[in-house]
């Protein structure tokens, strides 16, 4: 086969190639672009490029035909010839497979995220219950509205501990000494009340922030 006729057949594979992938990408939805966004899909010698989109193959591998079409017009050895041949073969056979694999790659991401979810989630289960707070029901830690009912109900609790707290500290100023002792231990329990109060308001708020990062620790 002539030098011409070689570069002529490999640009106008890349073309056909090229028209596959542009209608792979626009038809890609964008949430499954962003499952793949850190997937590999290639060796490393064969492409430079990760994620769902595929468009970033098509200059590369032309660049490689590019290069082959130099060498043949410099006369360069047969067995470089075609060795370069070869690596350009290879490429457009990885990026088929790659056209045609997608939807594969698209289900073991999903696959590993839900591991990766349900991993996480027995993790914060096992932390909750060890936490101190297991009287605040597992189901309600897992679902942020629910975390904003039970953090509004604590934050109401502790308003109404600091207020009697501060009617207490009034009646103190105003009672006989006989009930001095007695208030002075109600002042107390109530500060302690309001300590595991704000403690829970704390833990509460922590839960909040790590459920509405979205399992940003195990999607790396």
């Amino acid at each position: 086969m002539k030098h011409q006729d070689l570069i002529r057949r490999l640009r106008t594979q890349l073309r056909s190639l090229e028209q596959e992938v542009l209608r792979h990408d626009q038809n890609l939805p964008e949430k499954d672009s962003k499952l793949l966004k850190d997937v590999e899909r290639f060796n490393h010698e064969l492409f430079h490029q990760t994620g769902g989109r595929l468009g970033p193959c098509i200059p590369q591998l032309g660049k490689l035909i590019g290069n082959l079409e130099k060498q043949l017009q410099l006369g360069l050895s047969a067995d470089l010839i075609r060795l370069s041949c070869e690596r350009i073969q290879d490429r457009f056979a990885a990026l088929k497979r790659a056209l045609a694999t997608t939807d594969v790659n698209i289900k073991d991401a999903n696959q590993t995220r839900d591991s990766k979810r349900a991993r996480y989630m027995k993790q914060q289960a096992n932390r909750h219950q060890t936490s101190g707070f297991d009287w605040i029901a597992s189901s309600v830690m897992q679902n942020s509205h629910q975390l904003y009912d039970e953090l509004n109900k604590h934050l109401n609790w502790a308003k109404r501990i600091e207020q009697k707290i501060a009617q207490l500290n009034m009646a103190l100023d105003n009672c006989p000494n006989t009930d001095k002792i007695n208030l002075q231990h109600e002042i107390l329990a109530m500060h302690r009340r309001l300590g595991k109060c704000r403690q829970a308001i704390s833990y509460i708020e922590d839960r909040i922030q790590l459920l509405e990062r979205p399992f940003k620790d195990y999607n790396r």
